[in-house]
């Protein structure tokens, strides 16, 4: 449908999808987005997580601090998280850049420029979130039995061969659940954006939920924000299938 408050309901049949792909480029332009938020956001979380679980699972002096610290954020309101460092970005009176004066550089437009708003939310999300997952990473790894590094060890594997064929084997169901839920949260991403960049400079930084709200109650427009709203459930539910199908071929001792 064709619909606002104002005419009421007109049935257009297919129309609101052909208009999306064929002749909106705000569009294309916000699956592009989206896209490139997932595929920066996803592989860096997996890494950072990993990388930092693999340090806290030991148990060396302080540890538990670490942790909370680095699971606080992700019990702090998204919006708090987003103002705080929409704060600290601001170009002359930001933390950030008067830091950096400092040091005689000069800081950029963190916000303000297109090549850097995506890069920015995506580091701003991923300080927020990365201690849920760092914290489900250390309880992977520490259900991995220690004989299996005993054995290895003295078959003279080192640490990088224990890793790799011992240590990422055996977490491959939790790195599978990592990426599967981190994937649906860049996809449907949209307080950080609504906060830090309004979707600009320009739509260089829409995302689909962002231009789903802003169709909606800003254009009033709510068969076509409807309709996107469809093309993103396909989206996620297509992705999570293909991922769900092709686990067999790297996710280890599964049922």
């Amino acid at each position: 449908y064709d619909y606002n408050l104002l005419r009421g309901a007109r049935f257009v049949g297919f129309g609101n999808y052909v208009k999306m792909f064929t002749g909106d480029p705000t569009f294309i332009q916000t699956a592009r987005n989206t896209f490139y938020f997932t595929l920066l956001l996803v592989p860096l979380n997996m890494l950072i997580c990993l990388g930092l679980a693999m340090l806290l699972q030991k148990n060396m002096r302080g540890v538990g601090i670490i942790r909370t610290v680095i699971f606080t954020p992700y019990v702090t309101s998204v919006v708090s998280w987003a103002l705080v460092w929409k704060f600290m970005l601001q170009t002359d009176s930001g933390f950030i850049n008067i830091f950096l004066r400092l040091l005689g550089i000069t800081g950029p437009n963190w916000l303000y420029t297109e090549a850097l708003a995506i890069p920015v939310v995506v580091m701003v999300t991923l300080l927020k979130g990365f201690g849920m997952n760092t914290i489900i990473f250390i309880s992977a790894l520490k259900d991995v039995p220690d004989m299996y590094y005993e054995a290895a060890s003295l078959d003279g594997a080192n640490g990088w061969k224990q890793f790799r064929h011992i240590t990422l084997p055996l977490i491959t169901p939790t790195v599978f659940l990592i990426i599967i839920i981190t994937m649906i949260g860049s996809l449907k991403v949209f307080a950080q954006i609504n906060v830090l960049t309004q979707g600009g400079p320009g739509t260089s930084s829409y995302v689909f939920v962002y231009y789903i709200y802003q169709s909606a109650f800003k254009l009033m427009k709510y068969g076509y924000a409807s309709a996107i709203s469809v093309v993103l459930f396909g989206l996620i539910l297509i992705l999570t299938l293909l991922q769900w199908q092709t686990r067999k071929k790297w996710v280890h001792y599964e049922a």
